[in-house]
């Protein structure tokens, strides 16, 4: 039957996973990096996945396509709720959620230092979703936009990247919303000096850094910015 139906542009995806964690009915996977329409008939032609793409990879279009199979979503749904219930990832599901193990070896203590860590949070709240776009803490700040996983896969985080800093976090994945309207009220409506954008280098972490680049953008501002990336396992990549 001729129907409504995505269309994924691999050249402009970024195999960020937005639109397989947008789309209720599992219709698409990420399959060698990309997103991919693999389930026909599970693509109800309403774009639920269309708001999540950073890129504008995904459009609608019109052609011969099974017809969508409401029941077999239901069933399929079922399956994928009873195998996270068991900590289990489908097959073909999101790169950034593919388990791994580090072998970390069992070194010598490192030398006590005088006193315990010290938090460099600089304010409280620090997620995106629930910061104010206009707050004294931001009146001559040094921004860090950081991915919730970069503190707990970077041992040093608080030294190296938040002490000095206001700390905002997010996860473009879990959260599903689009931060730039927010990150570009909160640049363009207060004295913010710099601009550190710090992600890991999962593809999903795609859509922060996308993020924060069109706010800098948006704002018209002219604003010293950089991207710094960590690895899964807690190096700083280069």
């Amino acid at each position: 039957m001729i129907r409504k139906i995505i269309h994924i542009d691999e050249e402009k995806c970024n195999g960020c996973g937005l639109c397989a964690s947008a789309c209720h009915e599992g219709a698409i996977d990420i399959v060698d990096g990309k997103a991919k329409l693999v389930r026909e008939n599970f693509c109800d032609g309403f774009g639920d996945c269309l708001p999540g793409c950073p890129t504008g990879a995904i459009t609608f279009e019109e052609r011969e396509a099974p017809e969508y199979d409401q029941k077999a979503v239901k069933k399929a749904q079922e399956e994928k709720k009873m195998s996270e219930m068991k900590h289990e990832h489908p097959k073909g599901g999101c790169p950034g959620s593919m388990m791994r193990q580090f072998e970390r070896k069992e070194e010598a203590p490192a030398p006590m230092m005088p006193g315990k860590p010290v938090s460099r949070l600089a304010q409280w709240p620090c997620q995106i979703k629930l910061v104010p776009t206009r707050a004294p803490f931001f009146d001559g700040a040094k921004l860090l936009i950081a991915a919730d996983c970069t503190a707990y896969a970077y041992a040093n985080t608080h030294e190296e990247f938040m002490r000095g800093k206001v700390t905002v976090i997010g996860c473009p994945k879990l959260d599903a919303v689009d931060y730039a309207e927010k990150l570009t009220a909160i640049i363009r409506d207060n004295d913010i000096k710099s601009v550190t954008i710090l992600r890991m280098e999962v593809p999903c972490c795609g859509g922060l850094q996308m993020a924060a680049q069109k706010a800098l953008q948006d704002s018209g501002k002219f604003i010293p910015w950089q991207v710094v990336t960590i690895s899964c396992d807690g190096r700083i990549l280069e």
